[in-house]
């Protein structure tokens, strides 16, 4: 039985529960005693400006939180700050070149001192400093000036018109850091300073007590934190690492853990999981798309530090043909019902939501077609020389490293690809990596998602509210990793195209939202068309939590965790 056989022999329906919602009685801090938190991809880090790791974003919102949040519904709300500023009331200039942010007063930071607009400004300065290699720079873009007009009072200055000013300081991964704490951590000193960046002092509801990178975090409640009576937990132990399978067992079956995040596994497991009746499957849909990235840069150990740079174009890849090719071997559907039920759908857009940014100009690749994806070769001049199988052209084999986290999801999508790419020549090796390394942007390590040390590699990715466009200015020339920015940026395929960035500007200079929609979906199209990657899955970002526990309001536009001040056991 070959592998696409054997998957679709267990698959089995799955369905996601819609969120429970109980009232909180109120009363004092820390009263629901110990929360247990497990993220099977641990925290390596708790600063969001030195990685794009999900699991790190999400396990520092606990502590750092910026000036405005997007709720479960998209929505933004004034977080840190007091009000959402606009043209009506004066926060945002006529001429759209200027945001000024008026802080809640009386915040203060865990250490018990304020949080001032110098705060702010300082985290501006971290972040765009040249030599920092910031995770998160794309949120910055076309920040000219950020001032402190007083003390509770931030004005944010555009070198253009920004019909959309809500970036910097705008949802979980641009939060405020304590200038105090990071003052020396500027630039090259960054990565160096060890207890900033695994214990950030914060305004949000708990405090960092003991952090173990990619192990454990444990917390308590902030007794500075703002709102009276929250969080109702008094203590946090975030655990990390295992699997999703377990990640899964400990919540829905065992009753160890209250919340358990991103169970990517098959469906009919978390059905069996969840017979316990112990805890509830939660999903949220947003902007999380399954995809495999194309390496446009040779990878090749034998070139040293340049290798995966943009000095050496990769041998193969960069040919229209072979990873049209590839992705037209590719059953979508398939996928997605073995791997993720209604918790997933097929796309061929890399920037599937909201819908008035989804482009229909790609939805060929939804078409499985492994004869024509062989013709394409062909036609191309990849042949079989040789009678092994695999195509060759000009002494260059087509042969891949295929590299994804460790996931029994990601696993078996790996395999049924694999068997796909083989069927018309492309011989495929696969590489499966502890998350917690791949995600978790170690200048030093080899096996980050960011350094791609491989041909293609797999994951999701997705952007905190509802404006696509410093996302998808992330694939800018200037955002391509490299030893030069300690292998941060957002450009992970290597993409670089001057009509692509010239793009990016224009999102940026235009106001009409009708028109805003159009330069996102070419933008999509550029990515997609020139086969920087291959979309192939909108993902449901599904979730466990016990029953006892309430407040949940899943959310895909933020981080999860976005309303945990909320969160409170439910009384029997």
């Amino acid at each position: 039985m070959n592998t696409k056989s054997a998957l679709l022999c267990a698959v089995a329906s799955f369905a996601v529960a819609p969120l429970a919602h109980a009232q909180d009685e109120g009363g004092e801090r820390g009263r629901d005693g110990q929360l247990n938190i497990i993220y099977w991809q641990a925290p390596s880090i708790l600063n969001p400006y030195l990685s794009s790791g999900t699991k790190d974003v999400e396990s520092s919102s606990l502590v750092v939180e910026p000036l405005v949040r997007f709720d479960e519904n998209g929505e933004m709300v004034p977080w840190l700050a007091a009000e959402i500023p606009t043209v009506e009331n004066g926060g945002i200039s006529e001429d759209l070149t200027s945001i000024t942010w008026k802080l809640k007063p009386g915040i203060l930071w865990s250490d018990g001192t304020p949080l001032t607009a110098e705060d702010v400004v300082f985290t501006w300065e971290y972040c765009t400093d040249p030599e920092g290699g910031c995770a998160q720079a794309q949120y910055f873009d076309n920040v000219t000036n950020v001032e402190a007009v007083d003390d509770e009072t931030v004005k944010i200055t555009f070198n253009v018109p920004k019909p959309f000013p809500y970036t910097a300081f705008v949802g979980s991964e641009s939060p405020i850091i304590q200038k105090a704490q990071f003052e020396e951590c500027r630039g090259a000193a960054a990565p160096t300073c060890t207890d900033a960046n695994f214990g950030p002092i914060g305004t949000g509801p708990f405090v960092v007590d003991d952090f173990r990178p990619n192990d454990v975090v444990t917390l308590s409640a902030n007794p500075n934190f703002r709102e009276e009576g929250k969080p109702a937990f008094e203590t946090v132990n975030f655990k990390g690492g295992g699997d999703a399978a377990g990640a899964a067992r400990a919540v829905l079956s065992t009753g160890e853990y209250d919340y358990a995040w991103n169970l990517q596994l098959a469906p009919e497991v978390l059905d069996q999981l969840s017979a316990a009746g112990l805890g509830t499957v939660v999903a949220a849909y947003g902007t999380s798309v399954e995809r495999i990235e194309i390496n446009q840069t040779d990878p090749s150990a034998s070139l040293g530090d340049e290798r995966s740079t943009v000095a050496h174009p990769h041998p193969f890849l960069t040919d229209p043909a072979v990873p049209a090719a590839m992705s037209k071997a590719i059953d979508r559907q398939l996928l997605v019902d073995i791997g993720y039920g209604p918790g997933g759908q097929p796309t061929c857009n890399i920037l599937p939501a909201p819908e008035a940014y989804a482009s229909t100009a790609n939805e060929d690749c939804l078409e499985y077609d492994p004869e024509a994806a062989m013709a394409m070769l062909e036609e191309a001049g990849w042949v079989d020389e040789d009678g092994d199988g695999i195509r060759e052209k000009d002494g260059v084999r087509l042969s891949v490293l295929f590299q994804t986290s460790v996931n029994a999801v990601r696993q078996d999508v790996q395999a049924l690809v694999k068997e796909d790419w083989e069927k018309i020549g492309i011989e495929t090796e696969l590489r499966s990596v502890d998350a917690s390394v791949f995600f978790g942007g170690d200048p030093s390590s080899p096996d980050t998602f960011q350094k791609f040390f491989a041909d293609v590699e797999m994951y999701t990715n997705n952007f905190a509210g509802v404006d696509p466009q410093a996302y998808m200015a992330g694939w800018r020339c200037s955002d391509i990793p490299s030893p030069e920015s300690q292998w941060q940026g957002q450009n992970v395929p290597r993409f670089c195209s001057e009509e692509y960035d010239a793009l990016v500007d224009k999102l940026g200079d235009t106001a009409d939202i009708e028109e805003r929609g159009e330069i996102a979906k070419q933008l999509n199209d550029m990515l997609v068309q020139n086969y920087a990657m291959l979309p192939l899955i909108h993902r449901g970002n599904p979730a466990a939590h016990a029953n006892s526990l309430g407040g949940i309001r899943m959310n895909d536009w933020d981080s999860e965790l976005w309303n945990i001040a909320d969160w409170y056991r439910i009384s029997e």
